[in-house]
């Protein structure tokens, strides 16, 4: 069944070409990105179940052996995140349909979201099975050049503001990261992970720490840790709510998932152990913090997303299979709630026009199901028992307290410290937007989407094609015609009908999309399905971290008897 791995990078690569060529048939691509990701699902479940039975697949790509062509891996932990991401992707895509069905823009005929998301899915995918740095770094590139795009989806100052921080940052990583792949290659003589995994101990341990340190800088800037982190809440908040959704889940995850690499199987011994645990400690402290003091829901959202990144980076910093086997877990747990509650925010924009706890209120008369599927995540990632989230932090402590040194004692400290204020965060946004009536201010005006300040400027010079803030489409200012850059383009900004009431009155029920409510739905259940199967899952991660604990097992799975 090796067959089926490529598939995971040349499916999506080939119908996002087939999907560029038909930019005028949007209903066409839309078809083809779903069954493409679907594909992508079936064969990752496919994979997973395959691996977990008969352990590590590896394909030689053009049939040139290991060391010296392109190995695609996949191994217990490779195949959990590529279905969760699969699956992903799916979920989000279709939440982005929803919004462009409920825009009325679906027979836009222009187009390039859908082949651009299919390239960030290739990029993700690929990035999970490299079984060489320097096809990661490829992975990452394909990634940077989508996210951009999709990120500037809508040509709006703000949005290329942000979308311009994020590339500057993901440039310098990429750069850092292609001089340590250099540097690795003049010592070892080879960029093949399971080679330099052989290799490594026999270099200088000074020259062992110069490479470390910067494969874990470039990958801690992809991870958004602790202080590398600056980017990530200027730039995910102003990209439209299914791009920030898919941003937030899977792209820190591709760096959470490198770290892991780097310190299981080209440096296995612990080395940098110690100041993992000190840069999870910052990582949640600040994230959280950060949290704390916003008001705007994306913003909120992208602090907690920081500081639960130190959850993952504590757990591989502890450097055992316990501590391996709840970051794992914890990893999946993130992916599909930070997912859930930007999903969320996404229909919460749309009900209420804004995603500024200032000017939301009385959403839960308005629109109760939108409360529940609110409430739900935001119960899960703050560790409300019995909830993943919970069952994920309660792995982290155990492995932390069998560690018992002050250090790990201390990451338990900052861990149940983060936790209780990002409750206090998310359950504050539930008493301003649900519990709380309109403000009276707001409930007299409509309201501009805070990703957009400036939707009321507009070009007072007759063009032919401007590109408006408030919406994100491309209008004739004369005229009446528009064309979308995404199938989710013009959603954000309106609020629904029936989202508005005077202030202190009882609003009328909001009528929420149904594919977009169908979509948030079922991404709720998602979450909290990762409670009802926990048990086999975390037995799943188990057996990933053991097998990442024993490098020796993935290097005899790449290279057999070579050297």
């Amino acid at each position: 069944m090796t067959w089926l791995v490529p598939l995971l990078v040349l499916v999506p690569l080939l119908g996002a070409a087939v999907a560029l060529g038909l930019l005028r048939h949007q209903k066409l691509q839309r078809a083809i990105t779903v069954a493409v990701l679907a594909v992508a699902v079936a064969v990752a479940a496919t994979l997973m179940v395959l691996v977990d039975q008969h352990g590590t697949i590896v394909v030689q790509v053009g049939g040139w052996e290991a060391p010296y062509g392109i190995s695609l891996v996949v191994d217990r932990l490779s195949a959990l995140l590529l279905t969760v991401s699969a699956s992903v992707l799916l979920l989000v895509l279709l939440f982005s349909i929803g919004q462009g069905l409920a825009a009325d823009d679906e027979d836009a005929p222009v187009t390039i979201f859908y082949p651009t998301y299919l390239v960030l899915a290739a990029g993700v995918l690929d990035a999970f099975m490299a079984g060489d740095l320097f096809n990661l770094y490829v992975a990452f590139e394909m990634l940077l050049v989508a996210s951009y795009v999709l990120i500037t989806l809508g040509g709006s100052e703000q949005r290329v503001r942000a979308g311009t921080t994020y590339i500057v940052t993901s440039l310098i990583a990429s750069a850092i990261f292609l001089a340590a792949i250099g540097l690795v290659y003049g010592a070892t003589g080879t960029v093949n992970i399971a080679q330099i995994s052989q290799r490594m101990a026999e270099l200088p341990e000074h020259v062992q720490l110069l490479l470390h340190t910067m494969l874990l800088i470039g990958f801690g800037i992809k991870a958004a840790v602790f202080p590398l982190a600056f980017w990530l809440p200027d730039s995910y908040p102003t990209a439209p709510a299914p791009v920030t959704a898919v941003f937030a889940g899977l792209l820190t995850k591709v760096g959470i998932y490198a770290i892991i690499r780097l310190e299981t199987i080209i440096f296995p011994r612990p080395q940098l152990n110690t100041v993992l645990l000190v840069v999870a400690v910052l990582t949640m402290i600040v994230g959280v913090l950060g949290a704390v003091s916003q008001t705007d829901v994306k913003r909120l959202l992208s602090f907690t997303l920081i500081s639960h990144i130190g959850f993952m980076v504590m757990g591989i910093g502890l450097g055992t299979v316990a501590g391996t086997a709840a970051a794992v877990f914890y990893t999946v747990h993130h992916i599909v709630v930070q997912t859930t509650l930007f999903l969320v925010s996404g229909v919460m924009e749309r009900v209420g026009g804004t995603t500024s706890s200032r000017s939301l209120g009385g959403l839960l008369k308005a629109a109760p199901l939108l409360a529940a599927l609110y409430l739900v995540p935001a119960f899960n990632l703050g560790g409300i028992p019995p909830f993943s989230g919970f069952i994920g932090k309660l792995g982290l402590f155990r492995a932390a307290a069998e560690d018992g040194s002050p250090m790990a004692w201390v990451t338990v400290a900052a861990g149940v410290v983060t936790s209780l204020l990002t409750l206090y965060a998310l359950m504050r946004v539930w008493d301003a937007a649900f519990w709380r009536p309109k403000p009276a201010a707001e409930a007299a005006a409509p309201h501009v989407t805070t990703a957009e300040p400036h939707a009321h400027l507009r070009s007072p010079e007759p063009a032919p094609l401007t590109v408006s803030e408030e919406t994100g489409e491309a209008y004739h200012p004369g005229g009446s015609t528009t064309v979308t850059d995404a199938p989710h383009a013009s959603s954000a900004s309106r609020p629904a009908t029936g989202a508005t009431a005077t202030a202190g009155e009882a609003p009328e029920p909001a009528r929420l999309p149904r594919m977009l409510v169908a979509v948030t739905t079922v991404a709720v259940l998602g979450s909290v399905a990762l409670t009802v199967v926990a048990g086999p899952l975390y037995g799943y991660a188990t057996r990933a971290a053991e097998s990442l604990e024993s490098p020796d097992r993935y290097v005899q799975a790449v290279l057999g008897g070579a050297r």
